[in-house]
């Protein structure tokens, strides 16, 4: 079997990565090259230029560069489907996707949209279709996370207790990873409830979507864990300088670091661990929190769930878990309230208190 593939969104070359655009599309595209069950042929994207760039760059015919999707969707009847627009048009373009007809399955950027509703009708559609649905939360496949993970549930550190996160940039955008390890690590047990405060005094807006400035977020599960999570975008420090890492496992008998505890080491290491009653001991991986090569692995696995018809740990249900606990803590917020769960709204808490005028974040300063 040979899985036909598209993209949609190729965006610019990755010359000079930044906020502004990862170059994301070139690496899935890299991702689906490597598989020898994956054919790309054809792409989409607003800008003809970039489209053009990126097929040669891959060795795409002339005829399946497109800038209407829609028509690549019609033409050209792809298998699989990579999107790589930024999240505001996210749900629109999967479900045009998903009710094509001929889609089998979509590998989405994260996060998932920038409205829980987006979110959740994505979700409810790819099932209804029985369309793979997953998105890129591709630093589960870092050696470091599934290293701890396997020292986790060997029981290394007893019953897990709590986890937590420092996200740079913010809760929305690098924490859609932060969220979906701490459910990883938890088992993808469901929230029970979150309470959450932001500052968003400068304006922090990445790929066309609001982000705060600075957060802390504590919820639990209902298996009884608890988290605690915390970003910063303005290098000062706040809540994430107290977590300090970027995941944090605490249980009965120890504690699990996964990323640097002290920045000040030229070489941190990826993981510790540190058992009750003993000092801090490192633990070798094969890498570290930071790599494209997780892409390419994420791309394979949804690979071989789709090839054996099983379930992708990167799969809509399990980022719709984590994308509810990163709308409720705005919510909260919102509300300056504890939000039980389930969420019961369908809107972006953090765009419509902006748009109220509850918080008015001044323009970015030029850096």
């Amino acid at each position: 079997m040979v899985y036909t593939v598209a993209v949609i969104g190729t965006g610019t070359e990755p010359e000079n990565p930044g906020r502004d655009g990862y170059a994301m599309a070139y690496h899935h595209a890299t991702g689906y090259e490597k598989q020898d069950e994956c054919n790309l042929i054809a792409c989409a994207d607003i800008v003809p230029e970039n489209a053009n760039a990126f097929a040669t760059e891959f060795g795409l015919d002339d005829e399946n560069v497109f800038e209407d999707y829609t028509e690549m969707l019609d033409v050209v009847e792809p298998d699989i489907v990579s999107v790589c627009v930024p999240p505001a048009i996210h749900d629109n373009i999967v479900l045009d996707c998903i009710r094509s007809g001929g889609v089998e399955a979509i590998h989405c950027e994260k996060p998932m949209a920038d409205t829980y509703g987006g979110a959740k009708l994505m979700t409810q559609e790819a099932l209804r279709h029985d369309v793979q649905l997953t998105f890129n939360h591709q630093r589960r496949f870092s050696d470091a996370v599934r290293t701890a993970k396997e020292l986790l549930d060997a029981g290394e550190i007893g019953d897990l207790h709590r986890v937590e996160f420092a996200a740079p940039v913010g809760i929305f955008d690098y924490g859609s990873h932060s969220f979906d390890l701490c459910n990883y690590f938890n088992d993808e047990t469901p929230g029970e409830w979150v309470f959450g405060q932001v500052d968003y005094s400068e304006e922090n807006i990445l790929f066309g979507t609001h982000n705060e400035n600075q957060a802390i977020v504590h919820w639990e599960y209902e298996n009884g864990v608890h988290g605690i999570g915390t970003s910063d975008s303005t290098g000062t420090g706040g809540p994430a300088s107290a977590v300090a890492c970027h995941n944090r496992l605490v249980g009965t008998e120890g504690e699990i670091v996964v990323g640097p505890r002290d920045d000040d080491s030229e070489n941190p290491p990826a993981l510790q661990i540190r058992r009750d009653g003993h000092g801090w001991e490192t633990i070798e991986t094969d890498d570290g929190l930071h790599s494209w090569e997780f892409v390419d692995r994420a791309i394979a696995e949804n690979i071989r769930c789709l090839r054996e018809g099983e379930q992708p740990e990167l799969g809509a249900e399990n980022a719709l878990n984590a994308t509810e606990l990163i709308f409720a803590a705005w919510e909260s917020s919102r509300q300056r309230a504890r939000v039980d769960l389930p969420l019961e709204i369908d809107d972006n808490p953090l765009e419509a208190m902006v748009n109220t005028g509850d918080l008015t974040p001044q323009p970015r300063s030029e850096e």
